[in-house]
């Protein structure tokens, strides 16, 4: 099962990466943008959706597109959750104990990707996509 650490040090041998502390758990930025998040079971997330993040680690990462987050819940609804709040959209959120560490590192990164300036995207990738 993956855990915040794992999050972490992914997020570490990110260019410009930096946790912080947030009411909600621990939360990455990249030049003062959010990009992944430890989930809290906020009032505003639908009643069923809240029961989850109470109960087990949820992470939510952005994504590029809508669609993409879409394609991930379609992909896995047992893993990916259908929704949580409409801040930050777009976005994806997903319970760690459904995510191989390979997917893990994946999501975190892409994540990463869609908030990072394009010089920091080239240091990491050596190309800008």
């Amino acid at each position: 099962m993956a855990t915040l650490d794992d999050v972490r040090a992914i997020a570490a041998g990110l260019p410009g990466s930096e946790e912080r502390a947030t009411t909600g758990g621990a939360a990455w930025f990249v030049r003062g943008k959010l990009y992944a998040w430890e989930c809290h079971p906020w009032p505003s997330i639908p009643v069923d959706m809240r029961e989850i993040i109470a109960s087990e680690l949820v992470v939510g990462v952005k994504v590029a597109d809508r669609m993409d987050a879409v394609a991930l819940r379609e992909m896995a609804p047992e893993v990916f959750l259908r929704t949580t709040t409409r801040w930050g959209e777009p976005k994806v959120a997903f319970r760690m104990a459904g995510i191989e560490g390979d997917h893990l590192a994946e999501l975190v990164t892409e994540a990463w990707r869609v908030q990072a300036p394009r010089y920091l995207r080239r240091e990491h990738g050596g190309v800008d996509i």
